[in-house]
Order: structure tokens, then C-alpha cells, then sequence
């Protein structure tokens, strides 16, 4: 079965940190772009941050740069959001998404979300 599987959420005090995984399970990431989006209670989706199949290209929003470190492990097929100095305003699910779009057409897989909770 191919799915991804985020992990790393969790209630935090704001100016804490946290480090979101994005597992692949069922295929590699090697090819892959991989995106982290998330999600507030009444709120758009909205992209984060994301990192080329080769790690070297990466993008962040303006409302998480400096705070956030996007970085991928090949080997362990996984890819990371470490965030730091988070604000109440994170307050969000996160989710993975791994894209790629090659000879054999356009694929995209998403994981299921983890709840990332920033309060005092």
C-alpha cells in the first residue's frame, strides 16, 4: 500500500519547537518533490514549505521563514519540518504531499495530517 504518514505533532508552548516527519511507505522518495501544507479550523489550506527530489531546492512562506527547516533523508525515505519558535498562529493540521510528474505521468500522494497545537 502506498501511503505517507506524518508524525511529530503535538501541543507546545509558543517560542517551542517541534519536528513533523513525513514517512513513505509502499515507495521511495527519491523522485519525489515533497510539499508540507496545513490547515487552521476554518481556514484555507495553505502551503508551507517545500524541498526538491534533490534537497537542494527549498521554499518557504514568508509567515514560517527563519522559524522553519524543511530537509529530506533518501535513506530513511522520510522527510522533516522542523519548526521552531512556533507562534499560536501555527496552530494548524500539517500535512505531507509527494508529487512527481515524469514519463509516467503525474503522481501525488498525500498523508492523513498531525495536529500541531501552539498555546500557553
Amino acid at each position: 500500500q502506498l501511503q505517507l504518514v506524518e508524525s511529530g505533532g503535538g501541543l507546545v508552548q509558543p517560542g517551542g519547537s517541534l519536528r513533523l516527519s513525513c514517512a513513505a511507505s509502499g515507495f521511495t522518495l527519491d523522485d519525489y518533490a515533497i510539499s508540507w501544507f496545513r490547515q487552521a479550523p476554518g481556514k484555507e489550506r495553505e502551503g508551507v514549505s517545500c524541498i526538491g527530489s534533490n534537497g537542494k531546492l527549498t521554499y518557504y512562506a514568508h509567515s514560517v521563514k527563519g522559524r522553519f527547516t524543511i530537509s529530506r533523508d533518501n535513506a530513511k525515505n522520510t522527510v522533516y519540518l522542523q519548526m521552531n519558535n512556533l507562534k499560536p498562529e501555527d496552530t494548524a493540521s500539517y500535512y505531507c504531499n509527494a508529487r512527481v510528474n515524469n514519463e509516467l505521468g503525474l503522481r501525488s500522494y498525500w498523508g492523513q495530517g498531525t495536529q500541531v497545537t501552539v498555546s500557553s
